[in-house]
């Protein structure tokens, strides 16, 4: 472990412990090094690295402070992580098999606890993904708002930043695009439909087999075209 790691590792037990709760303000650079035992440099590192962590924030002319330390705030990151593996085949098998993984419980949970508001929120982007069959920028926004809405209904905020992160916009648009061009969007627009209907049942496991239907006949499609896509030469990757 690096210095810098451990003067992290320091300022995140603070946090952890309750001696720097969220909202509140770090010492100044100096007393913060002196109470570590670190030199001012080292603290320095530990609280930019933090900073862009989104665990700490720094404010010009006020000080640096512990941020809320909420699940979106700090998870943040993920969907840009998200964005960077799109050209990586593996990455985006991975990331599908997460959200195999996780969407269909998510759903099932969401068909105990959604309320007659949220299921009608489900139905208005239903309609509009309908509406909007040939239109990929208007179902790719609509398919996105569908699932949130879903998963929002949990009220798991984790949850919910877990699966909008490795769910990833440019993934979701490449997936409709190839949809569209496959004349595969209807069936596609069903598995969401019957997404819908298992929730307005509040039909636990046909909620969740829905949802894993529909994750699973996606993650098919992914792997063919990443397929077809890899290069023919015998033993090359599967990349894009």
């Amino acid at each position: 472990m690096s210095l810098t790691d451990k003067a992290i590792a320091q300022i995140r037990e603070l946090i952890r412990t309750g001696a720097l709760p969220p909202g509140s303000k770090l010492p100044p650079e100096p007393e913060l090094a002196a109470q570590l035992g670190l030199s001012r440099n080292l603290a320095r590192e530990a609280v930019k690295v933090l900073a862009v962590a989104r665990v700490l924030e720094v404010r010009r002319g006020d000080g640096t402070y512990v941020t809320s330390l909420q699940p979106s705030l700090l998870l943040e990151g993920l969907g840009g992580a998200v964005e960077l593996l799109q050209g990586d085949s593996a990455a985006l098998l991975d990331l599908m098999e997460v959200r195999r993984l996780l969407e269909p419980v998510a759903t099932a949970l969401a068909a105990t606890r959604i309320t007659d508001e949220q299921l009608a929120e489900v139905k208005r982007h239903l309609d509009a993904m309908r509406d909007a069959r040939d239109d990929v920028e208007l179902l790719n926004a609509h398919d996105a708002a569908f699932h949130r809405a879903v998963v929002s209904a949990t009220g798991n905020e984790t949850l919910l930043t877990l699966l909008e992160g490795v769910s990833g916009r440019t993934l979701r648009a490449r997936i409709w695009r190839g949809l569209v061009d496959d004349q595969a969007g209807g069936r596609t627009l069903a598995e969401h439909e019957a997404i819908y209907h298992a929730l307005a049942a509040r039909d636990v496991v046909l909620s969740q087999a829905a949802a894993l239907m529909h994750v699973s006949n996606t993650e098919e499609w992914l792997r063919r075209h990443l397929r077809s896509d890899a290069p023919s030469s015998q033993g090359a990757p599967e990349r894009e």
